[in-house]
Formats: C-alpha cells, structure tokens, sequence
C-alpha cells in the first residue's frame, strides 16, 4: 500500500516529470460549440497563436501550450498546504468536527477533504507509473502512507461526528450535501483501493490480497447516503409547477436552483455509485418508500429516471438568465390561495447555483450515453467563464467590469467587494469549482458496469478531455488570485480578486439576496408554514436567532456601511478581514480551486 505524504524529493519528481502540459490547440474554444451527438469535428485556428503577453498574477500566455512552468507557483504543494491549515486550525478531532462550521457546509467541508486525499492517491500513481523518482523509496512511501491515512482517519471522524439525527429535520438542500458527501468517500476507498491495493502481484493467491483498510467504512458511509437520500426525495412536488424539489418543508414553496441541481447530481450519483444497503436502520415500516425493509440495490433504475426527471424539469422551468446563468429560484405568488404556477422568479445569481449541476452532467452522460448532457455542462461552464470577465480563446482577462458573476477573470459571489457573505455564501465558490473538477474527469472508454452504465469512443472522450483543458488557465488565474488573499497564517480569504478601487456590483433587477440577508425571509412569500417551529435548518442558513435577530456567529457587525449617499466605505487594511474573515469556509474555497487545477493540468 503506499499514500500520501508528500516529500521534497516525490515533489520534484512529480512536477519535473509527470505533469501533463495543456494543450488547447485541439480543443474547442469558446466560440465553438460542443458538437457530439453527430459528426465530430474539430474546428481549427482562423488566426494564428498570440505572442506571449503578460496576463497578470505571475501567469503567461504561451500561444496553445499552458504548462506547469506557465504558473507562479505548484498546485500540488500548494494543495497540500492548504489542507493542511484547514484540518489543523479547524478541524477539531475530540468531536470529530469543523467546531465553527454549520451543518451543511460541515458536509461540504468533508466532501472537499474526502476528494482531496483521493487528488493525492492519483498523483502518488502517476509518479509510480513514471518510474523511479524516489530517493529513498521505501521511506518516502512509509510517510506518503501516513498522511493519507492521517486525513482518511478524519474523514471516519466526521462520519461519527456529524449530527445525523438534526439534519433529518433541516430543508432538503441540506440533507442532499450529505449524501454527495458520503458518496464521494465511498469513491475514494474504491478508487484508492484499487490503485493502491489492488494487484499485489508479490501475493500468488488472489484471495490473499487484502484490500486497503478503509473498505470496512463503505457500508456505513453507503448507509448514510441512502438514508438521507430517501429522505430528501420526500421534497419531489408535482403540485407546484409540474414538479421539482421545493427548498423546505417548513416555508412556503420556493423552487429553487440548488435543490434541484442537488437532486439531479445526488440521483445521478446513487445510481453510479452507491454500492446498495442491506440495513434498514432506521428506517419504519413504509416511512421511506416500497425500499423500506427490503433494502436498497445498486444500479437501481429509479435514481437514474430520478436524475433524467429533474434534469428534464430543471431546464424546462426557465430559470436561467441571458448570460446563461441559473438564477436562484422560483416562488408562487399566489399559494395560499391555491395558485400552482412558477411565476415570481428571483434573480439573484450565486455562484454555487453554476456548479453543482456539472457533476450531474457528468453523470447523466455516464448512465444515459446521451452526449447533450456533456454539451449542457461545457455550455454552462463557458457561461460562467465568460461572465467573469475572461477569453477562454484568447486565455486572458478581457474586462475589469462586472460582467455578471465576477470581474477580472476571476470568480465572485456580490457579497464579497461589500464584506457582508454570510456563512452560506463563504462556501459557495467552492462548490463550483469541486463540481468543475468532477465534470472534467475522463469518460471511460469502457463501461464501468457493462449493461448499466455507457462509455465513450475515442473522439468524444478526446473532445472531453481538450475542451477541459482550455479552461486550465481560467482556473490557474482564480487560484492565483486566491493564494493572494492568504494571510501570515496561510488562511485564505474570501473576495480572491480584493481591491480598494472596487466598488461592488448592484444586484440583477428583481433579486433578493436572502442568503446574506436572512430578514428578507421573515414574511410575505417566504412566511413559516402554519404550525412548523422556526426549525435549526432556517437560522442556519439566514444567519438569525428564533426572534429573527441576527445571530451572534454570523455577525456582519464589522462590515462595512454605505454612506448616506451609498457610497461604499472601506474600514480595514486587509479587505478578507471584514464581516466574517477568514474561516473554515474560504478556506475550503483555496483547497477546492487549487484541487481543481491540478486535476485539469493533470487530465491523462
């Protein structure tokens, strides 16, 4: 078995001769439409390659090649330091916990750990598969072991950890990050088995070879899933809008972007994944559905039309904007008196709403075969691209100007230039950039499980792969920009592209941005359904005690004010200080984006 704990010498070794450089001269650009449900054909150049220009944060455009030595800086190491602050400054073993965290993002913060270590197992065996490279082999793999082990053990923490009793009772949104979470472990022991411990060709007996340690936690972590899977589709509506997933079960109905996207990636990834369920704890007797008592199976074609049900509705539902960017949701004005349509829509643009959806593409793509899901997942990754400001063609910042979800080429939620992101929202950039790195993953060129998923020829898993690679250096230039907003400690701040000279975006017309403004659901079409108590689940995410006062761990007593004229006021040196600071949320935030970047630059 060997594991992760990255020495100087592995470094050089990995860097220096197994990184895969970028090459986007094959690959669609932006302008290029992700053609693959008929012929396929690559379009080329009009024009020839740019001369090397300076494009800001220690990055150079090369013309088509975007390599290692194009960046300032070692993803790798820099992933690794990353995590490293996150776990030691936050991570609290005696509970088995992120202690300043909130339930939901405590399961996003585990899902980022969990795929970071499994980030680590690949790059230990790409280095193995290139041969050589350690000066001291044996004891460089004893401390590779020991760290992957150390973060696995944290990772089992946190299964126990959790608070699974009080996340049953919270909105849907909420029990669906637990079951993307616990999936992912799930495909971290698999896949690390398997590279790992899986052919120990020194063992001539088969049944000998044992597997790594960390399958004995697959039934737990399968278990978990399932439960707050079966839960969470209680929140499947077909009153309202002729279907989707409203938020909560303690508001009135809003059909919002997360929910459903949750539920689209979490259906798709039980039926990819999940490993089934022999345990009926704790369920009762036809609480759960037909599955209760009976068990739950593998394959099972009900997440997959699930996952095809959601997305269907989702894209018929009209919730995304001329950018091409989701917006946040719909309500229906008139539900207390009846009324079933989707017609107040709230315009408010978060960046999590553009990322979770990839990883369901990704995986409608795997258990349909049907190439459009791909298609939909690059077109809304272009968008998002766009709308901060960069030239995927050109691979450089093209405006300082808001351009929808960020300036500068660099990724940002409307909160941040204000100082005033709620806990909720110091979470969401990375999301999206842990469900880019999802999409991005190779297509198999053989099925995974013959009969039940699909696999993709040569050209289509080439233009997968290409057109990934392009957005590289989009991705390097987020997490430059976010390894400058480290302070003497190495934590990551939350508004990457900070700077005094920036005044923050206006809201779209006809947004309402509840998640750092929790007052705005205290009454009119938010209002708490008659005779539900003002559960944990709604304070959580607005930040607000029972009597709708703010809550005293999500303050924005240190934010800055708008003059009475409205101009915005800047009150300290350091822009990351303001509001919450740094936390255990942005820093997740460095961990996914630079994760991110060294699995594209890594794409085989």
């Amino acid at each position: 078995m060997a594991f992760l704990c990255l020495t100087a010498a592995f470094l050089d070794f990995l860097f220096l001769n197994s990184l895969v450089p970028l090459t986007a001269a094959a690959a669609y650009r932006s302008d290029d439409a992700f053609a693959i449900s008929s012929q396929l054909t690559i379009h080329k150049e009009s024009s020839p390659p740019l001369p090397p220009a300076d494009i800001g944060h220690g990055l150079r455009y090369t013309g088509d090649d975007f390599a290692l030595n194009s960046i300032a800086f070692d993803p790798l190491e820099e992933l690794q330091a990353a995590l490293h602050v996150m776990q030691t400054t936050w991570f609290d073993i005696s509970v088995g916990s992120w202690a300043t965290a909130i339930d939901w993002t405590r399961a996003v913060i585990d899902t980022h750990l969990v795929c970071t270590i499994g980030t680590l197992s690949r790059a230990l065996d790409r280095a193995k598969r290139g041969g050589g490279g350690f000066q001291r082999p044996s004891l460089e793999q004893c401390e590779i072991e020991n760290e992957i082990n150390h973060y696995f053990g944290q990772n089992t923490a946190y299964y126990f950890g959790e608070n699974a009793f009080r996340i049953r009772f919270e909105a849907y949104d909420d029990m669906l990050w637990v079951v993307l979470g616990w999936l992912e472990s799930v495909k971290f022991i698999r896949t690390h088995s398997k590279l790992h411990c899986g052919s120990n060709a020194a063992i001539a007996d088969e049944s000998r070879r044992a597997a790594w340690h960390g399958t004995q936690f697959v039934e737990a972590f399968a278990h978990r899933a399932r439960v707050f899977y079966d839960l969470a589709s209680h929140g499947w509506d077909e009153k309202y809008c002729g279907g989707g997933m409203v938020w909560s079960p303690n508001l009135g109905p809003y059909k919002n972007a997360i929910t459903n996207e949750l539920y689209i990636s979490a259906s798709i990834g039980m039926y990819l994944y999940f490993p089934g369920d022999n345990s009926t704890s704790p369920f009762v007797a036809d609480s759960i559905g037909k599955q209760a008592g009976n068990g739950a199976r593998p394959y099972d074609a009900v997440y997959l039309q699930n996952a095809i049900d959601g997305y269907a509705w989702l894209n018929r539902s009209g919730m995304t904007n001329r950018k091409g960017l989701y917006t946040d949701g719909f309500h229906i004005s008139n539900w207390r008196k009846n009324g079933t349509e989707c017609d107040e829509r709230n315009d408010m643009i978060y960046t999590y709403n553009q990322g979770v959806l990839l990883s369901g593409f990704r995986g409608l793509w795997e258990g349909t075969g049907n190439s459009q899901y791909l298609e939909d997942g690059h077109g809304l990754t272009r968008h998002v691209i766009k709308a901060t400001g960069w030239d995927l063609e050109l691979e450089r910042v093209t405006s300082a100007d808001w351009a929808g979800i960020g300036r500068n080429g660099i990724l940002e939620d409307h909160c941040d230039a204000a100082g005033r992101c709620s806990q909720d929202a110091q979470m969401f950039k990375s999301i999206f950039f842990h469900h880019l790195a999802l999409f991005c993953e190779p297509l198999p060129l053989e099925p995974t499980k013959p009969g039940k998923t699909q696999a993709a020829d040569k050209a289509l898993a080439h233009l997968h792969h290409q057109s990934c690679k392009t957005y590289a250096p989009w991705v390097a230039h987020n997490a430059q920009a976010a390894l400058k907003t480290r302070d003497e400690h190495g934590r990551f701040g939350m508004w990457w592209g900070a700077d005094e000279a920036v005044v923050p975006a206006a809201l779209p017309i006809g947004a309402v941005d509840y998640r750092n403004n929790g007052t705005e659901t205290l009454g009119g079409l938010w209002t708490i359904k008659t005779g539900v108590a003002w559960s944990d689940s709604v304070r959580q995410h607005n930040g607000l005690n029972a009597d709708g006062t703010p809550s005293t761990t999500d303050s924005m007593a240190d934010a800055p004010l708008l003059s009475a004229a409205g101009q915005h006021t800047l009150t300290k040196t350091d822009l990351n200080d303001r509001g919450r600071g740094r936390t255990v949320e942005t820093q997740a935030g460095g961990v996914a984006v630079l994760r991110c970047l060294w699995e594209l630059m890594n794409l085989p």
